[in-house]
């Protein structure tokens, strides 16, 4: 491989949680199909003690952050009565002033927040601690709703499933939807969970929907080409349509025709990444007509246009 590889540091802090520290190490793992390379490191090289019964040993201290261009902090146990060491605040500091992005994992978002660098700026954590960081971190505009936060060159995310979520979104923003796809079938993962889905909806009695919708949003992903309706998704589904929207938007965070209209523009992405075909024969294999609405919609959504996203992302 020619290009520079994406060098990832994931810090392991005492305490830390073992799914949390697999995720990253596992999504961004050095292998001839991923333009990264990772290393595991903590405050200092050698015995790390996690949680859950479980502890570390890495072989690289602070140093690993110095040439790190993305850096995760994943969650560890106590994180409201517990201070991360001042040099791995200093490091993360030192690290994101020289470009690098940091993501925090769970409640590895209250190390992040001890930087400031959280301060006036939306973050998210696991839903159980969400009122201790903001508690802790009062400048820091907490969102207990979210699944993950992009705020740019910082990002947070909620439990430990939601980390795999960030992950990818991280994947689609640095090499487009095809290789994002890749890596969730290699985690056999979901492909796409809005960072703005629910962490959890409480329900005192489990509706028996959720395969039946996944049963419709596969149907529906098979059928862009075609006209989708709110009425045909319901009809699908087997449910009114009032039923059908509402328990859309709590298990993807979107409205059906919201939901169809992403589907189709990361179909749109994938065509543009992955084949040679036109901009007017694309919009009409994702269902979206014109060259023109494709271009509308595209520009909306991703800031771009499909050309400049072709130029960027494509093999």
């Amino acid at each position: 491989m020619t290009e520079t590889l994406h060098r990832v540091a994931v810090l392991v802090l005492e305490g830390a949680k073992p799914l949390d520290v697999g995720i990253p190490a596992q999504v961004f793992s050095n292998r001839p199909s991923m333009p990264y390379e990772v290393r595991v490191c903590g405050a200092a090289p050698g015995p790390v003690s996690g949680g859950d019964g479980l502890s570390y040993h890495v072989a690289s201290g602070l140093e690993a952050l110095e040439k790190a261009d993305t850096v995760f902090i994943p969650g560890y146990r106590e994180p409201a009565t517990t201070e991360p060491p001042d040099a791995v605040v200093a490091a993360l500091i030192a690290a994101h002033s020289r470009g690098a992005r940091l993501a925090a994992i769970s409640t590895g978002a209250f190390a992040l927040a001890a930087t400031g660098l959280l301060d006036g700026r939306r973050a998210t954590t696991h839903w159980h601690y969400t009122r201790a960081l903001a508690a802790r971190h009062p400048l820091v505009r907490v969102d207990e709703n979210v699944l993950f936060v992009d705020e740019g060159s910082v990002l947070t995310s909620a439990g430990a499933a939601s980390g795999i979520d960030l992950c990818l979104h991280l994947v689609r923003r640095d090499h487009g939807v095809g290789l994002s796809n890749h890596v969730a079938r290699r985690l056999v993962a979901a492909p796409y969970r809005s960072g703005g889905q629910a962490q959890y909806v409480p329900r005192s009695v489990p509706e028996p929907l959720g395969d039946l919708f996944a049963s419709t949003r596969e149907w529906a992903l098979a059928h862009l080409a075609e006209p989708l309706t709110l009425q045909g998704l319901a009809r699908n589904a087997a449910v009114s349509e009032r039923t059908f929207s509402r328990h859309f938007v709590e298990d993807t965070g979107y409205t059906p025709m919201q939901w169809v209209l992403r589907a189709r523009i990361d179909l749109a992405r994938e065509l543009l990444e992955r084949s040679d075909l036109g901009v007017e024969q694309i919009a009409h294999r994702v269902g979206l007509g014109t060259g023109a609405n494709l271009r509308l919609h595209f520009k909306r959504i991703l800031g771009t246009s499909p050309l400049e996203y072709r130029h960027t992302f494509s093999a």
